[in-house]
């Protein structure tokens, strides 16, 4: 899901020319880079409106102190209303995901960090993609006919060993429902799992009917 050309800066690049990479790419953010194209944080259209307009947080009134957490917010934003390059305006350090991830591991993140996209690092942690939420949006915009296709060639067919003719795939804005004839029981919760698992799924019903009850342990 991720996207591999990936625009980036380095830490001494001018906001004028982020600006103009954002409006060229039409992207709304970039990752920093150090030397060795490790993600050290990120540059939003959000920071370089706020630096444009010299918008700051404000202490509150009041002759109590400001929490810690609202202290930071305050020492960031003066930070990044004196940047003139990446490295004074950016967030960091940045949140960044492995390839491997399953997209509900980084959606996961996305949310409880609060971030719109991810820097994907590999083992080295070096930049090889960027994952944001439009793309994982993507996966419940797939097609019924792809997903059709896919649990029933490459699930039931492909990995299951499952005869095509034996069972039948409807699919539904995303719910599949599974129905027609199983030889052993258990295969049926082994098929259900795998069929989630499948991009742009969003439930599936199961409706299979199966000839040997071999779910139950044979004792001694």
């Amino acid at each position: 899901m991720m996207t591999t050309d990936v625009v980036r800066v380095q830490r001494g690049t001018f906001l004028k020319e982020i600006a103009q990479l954002l409006a060229e790419h039409h992207i709304s953010a970039v990752p920093v880079v150090d030397d060795e194209e490790r993600p050290v944080g990120v540059v939003s259209e959000a920071d370089l409106l706020r630096k444009l307009l010299g918008l700051t947080a404000v202490l509150p009134d009041g002759h109590e102190q400001p929490r810690v957490t609202e202290q930071r917010r305050v020492r960031d934003d003066m930070r990044k209303a004196d940047a003139t390059t990446a490295e004074g305006l950016m967030t960091g350090p940045a949140v960044v995901a492995r390839p491997l991830w399953t997209i509900v591991e980084a959606g996961w993140v996305m949310e409880v960090r609060r971030v719109k996209r991810l820097p994907v690092v590999d083992g080295d942690g070096r930049l090889v993609g960027v994952i944001s939420r439009s793309d994982l949006l993507q996966i419940f915009l797939r097609r019924d006919r792809a997903i059709r296709e896919e649990v029933l060639e490459g699930v039931l067919t492909r990995t299951l060993g499952l005869p095509p003719s034996a069972i039948t795939v409807d699919v539904a804005d995303g719910h599949v429902t599974l129905s027609g004839f199983v030889e052993r029981r258990s295969v049926i919760p082994i098929a259900v799992r795998l069929c989630r698992d499948v991009d742009g799924v969003v439930d599936v019903l199961d409706r299979l009917e199966y000839g040997i009850d071999d779910s139950q342990d044979v004792g001694p």
